[in-house]
């Protein structure tokens, strides 16, 4: 029988055989050296007249009651979370809201306005000039650069669940009509640091290239276009809903409205699977305003009335 040696090693051997990225963890209790004080003070002191069966029952009982011990810890310390998703930011408040995360802008890109609003009293407005946020090309990948909102790490949309989103975008008259790459929203399926998908297309994206919307999905099989128009979108707000499961299965699905008309309801896969350095069981984060490839001229978008909520089914 195997000895323990160190505090938490069991524990920690014993979890790593868990699989547990199929939802969200909760740490209750943390693992403290008082666990090997107890145990080491539990057990009676070996006698000089029979320390060898004394030592090795010792050993035995030691590892025995770590053995329970760490089954009852790790009943406590790995709960799932069962709280479902369903936030809301009207962007009415001076602060940004804590649902969003903002590392991927610089300092001053975003601003809380009033002059164009889409409801309420305020909207964000993201400006993107020319080095923001500046990542080298890999591979074919032209230099890009970025300010988005992205959604707070515990808001992130799980595998095979479903999920609705709503938000209102405006471009102004003045936004330029450019031929280059340009993503105003997406979805994008947690790469980790692996690097065989780190410079991957977002599974979902809403672009707007050269005067033309359009909204794609990628998966393993490439990307296809499940929408586009030419119509002129600039200088009125955009209200999207959108109901998506990302799932490497069959029964993922993107439906998409417009100003409260359907232009997709797409079934099929949606995401990318194992094969291209992805976690069996993935998570995929939100994000919005401008991400483009390189250029000089500075870019305006603005946001407003922002819903995210988990389904029930």
């Amino acid at each position: 029988m195997p000895q323990v040696g160190q505090d938490g090693l069991f524990l920690q051997r014993f979890a790593t055989l868990l699989q547990l990225q199929a939802s969200p963890i909760k740490v209750r209790f943390a693992f403290s050296g008082n666990f090997r004080f107890f145990i080491d003070n539990a057990m009676p002191a070996d006698t000089a007249t029979n320390s060898q069966p004394a030592a090795s029952n010792r050993r035995y009982m030691t590892f025995f009651i770590k053995t329970i011990c760490s089954l009852l810890v790790i009943s406590f310390i790995i709960t799932p979370c069962k709280c479902q998703v369903n936030v809301y930011d009207g962007f009415d408040t001076s602060e940004l809201n804590k649902i969003w995360a903002t590392d991927r802008m610089v300092m001053g890109a975003l601003e809380i306005q009033s002059q164009i609003v889409r409801n309420g009293h305020s909207a964000a407005k993201i400006t993107l000039k020319s080095g923001d946020v500046f990542e080298a090309g890999i591979g074919k990948s032209k230099d890009s650069e970025r300010d988005e909102l992205r959604e707070a790490d515990n808001l992130v949309s799980l595998e095979g669940k479903l999920y609705e989103y709503q938000f209102s975008l405006f471009l102004p008259d003045s936004f330029p009509i450019v031929p280059v790459r340009l993503v105003i929203a997406q979805w994008k399926q947690n790469c980790g640091s692996n690097s065989l998908c780190s410079d991957d297309s977002p599974v979902l994206a809403i672009r707007y290239v050269n005067g033309k919307l359009y909204i794609t999905v990628q998966t393993d099989s490439g990307q296809i276009t499940v929408y586009k128009t030419t119509d002129e979108i600039r200088n009125k707000w955009l209200d999207f809903k959108c109901k998506v499961r990302f799932s490497r299965l069959e029964n993922g699905q993107v439906n998409v409205w417009l100003n409260g008309e359907q232009i997709i309801n797409f079934k099929g896969i949606t995401c990318y699977s194992s094969k291209k350095g992805y976690a069996d069981r993935s998570y995929f984060y939100f994000k919005t305003g401008l991400y483009r490839d390189r250029m000089p001229q500075p870019m305006t978008i603005y946001i407003d009335e922002y819903r995210k909520k988990e389904l029930k089914e």
